[in-house]
């Protein structure tokens, strides 16, 4: 017999359905952060992405970032931001989601940092969704 509350396994089955769609989440944020936590959220989530996923990502709308020369990490400028919409991070996300999940996880330090946007509903569900993700996983590796 469970000694949980309705209202516990309420709270339970909320924060489990926002941890399946943190992606979700992610482009929810992305559509309504200032420009340079959108540059920011990019940046971070590009990190684990290579050359052939950013071709292949969001129906290559990331492939403009490949540089020229050799590769290298992606970089997002400011100016790029613009051109991203948040149907496009949504599928960085998913893609992230399932490539590096820990690179989700490390989104709630750039949450953390920016306390504004916790007060908007999508940062503070996001940042609720990622620290359970990141308790279920257990301890990071060292």
């Amino acid at each position: 017999m469970s000694t949980e509350t309705p209202h516990a396994l309420q709270d339970d089955a909320a924060g489990a359905a926002a941890e399946r769609d943190v992606p979700g989440l992610v482009a929810a944020l992305y559509d309504e952060a200032p420009l340079a936590l959108r540059q920011r959220l990019l940046n971070h989530l590009l990190r684990p992405v290579g050359p052939l996923a950013l071709v292949a990502v969001a129906a290559g709308a990331f492939a403009r970032l490949l540089p020229e020369g050799r590769w290298s990490a992606v970089q997002v400028r400011l100016d790029d931001v613009w051109t991203f919409r948040p149907e496009q991070v949504l599928d960085l996300a998913r893609y992230v989601q399932q490539k590096a999940p820990e690179m989700l996880w490390g989104l709630s330090d750039i949450l953390a940092a920016n306390p504004i946007v916790l007060g908007t509903l999508s940062g503070a569900l996001l940042l609720v969704a990622l620290r359970r993700a990141r308790r279920r996983a257990g301890p990071a590796p060292h």
